[in-house]
C-alpha cells in the first residue's frame, strides 16, 4: 500500500510538470497575442514551477526508495534556480506593469486570461485535494509541501481570473496591469520560500511552515 501511494504521489508530480510546461506555452502565447502583461506573467510564472516540480518527482523517488525527505544537492540546485527565477519575473512584471500605466496600456482582450484561470483552476483544486490526501497517508512532510505550492499555484489564477474578468467587465486596462503587480507580489512569495527550502527548511509555498527547523544536509 505504502509503496503504491508512492507510486501514486509521483504520478501527480509528473502531471504537475506536463501540466505546468502546456499551460505555460499556451498563456505566454496568448498573452503575447492579445497584449496581457497578467496572462503573460502567470505562463512565465507556470514554466518556472516546472523547475520546482522536477526537483520534487526526484525527490519522491528517492524518499521511495530510502526513506530520507531531506533535501540533496540536485533538489537544492533546483530549488535556488526556481526561487532566483521568480525575482527575475517578480522585477520584470514590475517594471512593466508600471510602463503600462504610465502608457495607459489596454490589452486586446482578456477573455483568454478568464479560460486559463478557470481550467487552471480546476486542475489545481483536484491536484491539492490529491495531493494532500496521499501526503497524510503517508505522513510525508515532503508531499504536503508540494500540494502547498499547487495551493499557491490556485492563489495565482484567482487574481488572474479576477483581473481578467474586471477588465472585461469595466475596459479599465490598469485592471490588467494591476493583476501582474499582484501575481507579482505571489512570486516574489514563492521565490523566498524557494530559497528557503533549499537552504533546509520544511516552508510550504503557501507559508504554512510545518516546521521551522533547519534539516541538517
Amino acid at each position: 500500500m505504502k509503496d503504491r501511494n508512492y507510486r501514486f504521489a509521483s504520478m501527480l508530480a509528473l502531471f504537475t510538470i506536463f501540466y505546468n510546461l502546456a499551460e505555460g506555452g499556451v498563456s505566454i502565447s496568448l498573452g503575447v497575442a492579445d497584449e496581457t502583461l497578467a496572462l503573460f506573467g502567470f505562463g512565465v510564472d507556470s514554466f518556472i514551477e516546472v523547475i520546482s516540480a522536477i526537483g520534487v518527482w526526484h525527490m519522491l523517488r528517492r524518499i521511495r526508495a530510502n526513506g530520507n525527505e531531506s533535501r540533496d544537492e540536485f533538489e537544492q540546485r533546483a530549488l535556488r534556480i526556481t526561487g532566483a527565477a521568480f525575482y527575475v519575473l517578480t522585477i520584470g512584471l514590475i517594471l512593466t506593469a508600471a510602463l503600462n500605466l504610465y502608457q495607459q496600456h489596454k490589452p486586446e482582450t482578456t477573455i483568454w486570461g478568464i479560460v486559463v484561470s478557470l481550467v487552471s483552476v480546476s486542475f489545481m483544486w483536484v491536484l491539492i485535494h490529491q495531493k494532500t490526501k496521499v501526503g497524510m497517508l503517508l505522513n510525508s512532510p515532503a508531499i504536503l509541501a508540494d500540494a502547498a505550492c499547487s495551493r499557491a499555484c490556485l492563489y495565482l489564477s484567482v487574481v488572474l481570473m479576477i483581473s481578467s474578468v474586471g477588465y472585461e467587465l469595466t475596459g479599465i486596462g490598469s485592471l490588467d496591469a494591476i493583476g501582474a503587480v499582484l501575481i507579482a507580489c505571489l512570486t516574489f512569495k514563492e521565490g523566498k520560500e524557494s530559497f528557503a527550502k533549499a537552504k533546509g527548511m520544511n516552508c510550504s509555498c503557501s507559508c504554512a511552515c510545518s516546521s521551522k527547523k533547519e534539516i541538517s544536509e
